[in-house]
This record gives structure tokens, sequence and C-alpha cells, in this order.
């Protein structure tokens, strides 16, 4: 076999390769040798078949998957001869004009290499903590909220129907005076200003009582879900049954059982708890970020070329999807990547790469427990299909890369943060949001 590099700048490699064609024909023997015991040929007895009768037979079939096993083992034999760590699965072609059996074969191998990454003292790394201190009016604010959503309805005869209050109506919906599907109903509770319908039908209730009935018209919008509807005048006759008014939750201990409480206190504990909970994940979130702009002033390296275009068209697609919201799914024009999106290519790459160093050189890595515990978070959110998510999750190799991801980066993340120099600053809950806020302007 003859190995020419035949390129080597910055982290491109090129190789040309000329592996002889015996080398390949002698991989199909060897193929078929291994097989010739158990093969059976009528004429022959078992294993007694001749090979070249088996080469005539199954010779080009063979002949592919000799090649990718002489072309894999050539190209783990170059990496591990270089001690070359290559940024993503090398490019090999065929550069042969015509081939056949007994050619020889004529290869072109590009890898692109990880940069060396320098190494750093996090010690030197000095951030600045927003912390926020627990306060009794976010826990007075989160039980009004849950009040609100506990609210109940009680009917008083005669009451005026208004904003927040609950209805119980008849309806039939009618389009060119002809009724719709979809569109009927008896008993329907509906709060007025809930949007639970269509814009435009719950204040046309305002007013209303108990035996009033209504014609409420209106258009239907214009992305509303049927075709048959969509922008289409329609008459919902409407008759009130009942108006009933909101009366708030009493806090008190039973409104806590309803929480599975025992007491308003425990209640009261168990916010503050979860309060104090989301502070600190928004505290960490705005820390990381700091400590991400921090690291990016510290480091420069060159970068894999392909892997810097590949990002770099991820972010001109992210970003033209944030920008056309209505556009689902991959469905989008060919973006070209601008100046601004391959800076921010640039940071990610950079920093990914950093990370990753950091957590090869300090042995970091996702267990099976932290994975499991993460696959079961994200199942909550199929209720119904928690086993079918989790069974998806497991035979896809790609989402549990993607899963793993960030469970990585938090742990090396950690690890910084351990050894970097903190100082604390008291801030109230508006300072941190505003931060956080200010952040997410930027380009990440």
């Amino acid at each position: 076999m003859q190995v020419t590099e035949s390129k080597s700048e910055g982290l491109v490699r090129v190789y040309d390769v000329k592996i002889p064609g015996e080398s390949l024909s002698g991989k199909i023997t060897e193929k078929l040798t291994d097989a010739q015991a158990n093969f059976e040929m009528k004429g022959f007895r078992k294993g007694k078949a001749p090979l070249s009768m088996m080469r005539k037979m199954f010779g080009q079939s063979l002949m592919g998957e000799s090649l990718q096993e002489l072309v894999d083992g050539t190209v783990r034999d170059i990496v591990t001869e270089h001690d070359h760590r290559p940024a993503m699965t090398p490019d090999v072609k065929m550069t042969n004009e015509e081939f056949k059996e007994g050619d020889d074969v004529d290869l072109s191998i590009t890898y692109e290499l990880l940069p060396d990454v320098p190494s750093m003292d996090f010690s030197e790394i000095k951030l600045e903590k927003m912390v926020v201190a627990m306060d009794e009016t976010a826990v007075d604010d989160a039980l009004a909220r849950l009040a609100d959503d506990a609210v109940n309805y009680e009917t008083e005869d005669g009451r005026v129907a208004a904003d927040k209050d609950q209805v119980v109506i008849d309806f039939l919906g009618k389009m060119d005076g002809e009724p719709f599907d979809g569109g009927q109903a008896d008993d329907f509770p509906l709060v007025l200003g809930s949007n639970q319908f269509v814009p435009g039908f719950e204040e046309q209730l305002v007013g209303l009582k108990a035996g009033d009935s209504k014609n409420v018209e209106l258009t239907m919008p214009e992305n509303y879900g049927s075709d048959t509807l969509a922008g289409k005048a329609v008459v919902f006759e409407t008759t009130v049954k009942e108006v009933k008014a909101p009366k708030p939750a009493t806090l008190d201990d039973e409104f806590a059982k309803r929480f599975g409480m025992d007491s308003l206190d425990a209640l009261k504990e168990d916010i503050r708890t979860r309060v104090g909970a989301e502070y600190e994940q928004a505290s960490r979130a705005h820390l990381k970020r700091k400590l991400l702009d921090d690291l990016d002033t510290r480091v420069d390296f060159e970068l894999p070329p392909t892997m810097l275009d590949i990002e770099a068209k991820q972010v001109a697609h992210q970003l033209w999807h944030e920008d056309n919201p209505e556009v689902e799914g991959h469905d989008h024009p060919e973006v070209e990547p601008t100046e601004e999106h391959v800076k921010i290519a640039k940071r990610r790459v950079m920093l990914g790469l950093l990370l990753a160093h950091i957590g090869s050189e300090n042995d970091i890595t996702v267990t099976e427990e932290e994975l499991r515990n993460v696959m079961i978070q994200q199942a909550r959110q199929y209720p119904g299909q928690e086993r079918q998510f989790i069974e998806w999750i497991q035979n896809n190799q790609q989402a549990i890369n993607e899963m793993q991801a960030p469970i990585f980066e938090d742990k090396v993340v950690d690890l910084i943060l351990a050894k970097a120099t903190l100082t604390e600053k008291s801030v109230s809950k508006d300072e941190l949001e505003k931060a956080l806020e200010a952040l997410e302007t930027e380009a990440v």
C-alpha cells in the first residue's frame, strides 16, 4: 500500500492512497474461504465447492464489502500512525476513472484535525454571582396566582355578565343559515375574557343575563383549523342559561389540602422552596453566560473549517426561522451565512471544543443514572406515551447524544466555577430578570 500526504495546511490533511489490486482480491478470497466450509453446492459435497466457482457467484457482491473494510482499515492506520484526532468522519473518495477487480484502488482521504486547545488556570477567572434574597412578597404573589386558578363560580340571579364571569350557554353555529360540524354545545361553561372561543365571541356576551338569547355574528379567523370555515362569516345562536360570579378561594388549611399540603404554612414553605429554586436557576443561567463570555476572551485557536461552516449554516437557519416563525420544520430557502452568523458560529464551536477538552482532561462523563433521570423528566412531557418516548430515545444514538450534551456541559461548567473566584451580589428579582434579558439580546 502506498500512502502519500498531498496536503497539510492548518488543520486539513489530505492523503493519496493506492491499495494494490491483489490486496482486494486477497480479501475477497479470504471471505470466500471462510464461507466455503459451510457452503453447499449442487454436485459437490458440503465444504468442497471450488473457490473459482464461488468467486463467479459471489465475488462481485463481496467486492464492495471487502473494499469498505480495506478503506476503513487504511484510514485507521493513517490516523494511528500520525497520532491524529480527526474532528469529523474522514471524507474518502475513489479516484479511479474506471475500476474492475484486479485493478489497484486509488483513494483520496481528507480529514480535519481537532485543534490543540490551550490549558488555563481557572483560579484566574473572577465572576460575580447575582443572588436574590427570598422576599415574602413573592410567596404572597404565588399564593394569589394559585387562588386565581382555584377560583369558584356561584350563580347569582339577575346578574349581568361581566368580564371574568362564567356563563353557562347553549349555542348553535351556522354558516349561510346551515349548521356546521363542531359548532354546537349545550350547558357549556365559558369564562368571559379567557379567550377560549374564537375572537369576538366572548365580548358579545358581556351585558347579557340568564334567559337572554343573542345571535353572535363574527368572522372566523383566516388561520382557523377548518378550511371550510376559515375567514367566513358565521352566526352563533346563543342562549345564556346561568351567569356565575367568581368567588376567590379562601387562603386557609383547606385550600392548602387541594395542593397536597397539610396546612397553609406547609404550602407557603413549599412555595418558598420552589421560588428559591427558580431564583437559583436564573442566577446560575446568568453566571454560566458570564463564564462563557469570560472564556471566549481567553482562548483563540484555529477551528476545523468544515465544522465551522456547518455551524454557521445552522445559525443562519435558526435565526431565519426566528424571523419567520410561521414557517414550520425544515421548510426554508437556502440561507447564506453572513459575517454575523460566522461570528456566532465561531464562538459556539470554539467554546464547544474548549469545554469538551476540559471535560476530557478532567475525566468528566455522563453517567447512566444522570441520563436516565433527564430521560424520565422529558418523558413526562408526553403523558400516556412515556414508555414509547424512552424506548425511542434508547434506540436513537443521535437523540442520546443530544440529551447527554447539556448534562456534560453543565458538569464542566460546575468544575470551572468550583475553581474560579466568585463574589456574590445581592439583587432584586427584577434586576436579575433585566440582567438575563440584556444577555439574551446579545449574540449567543
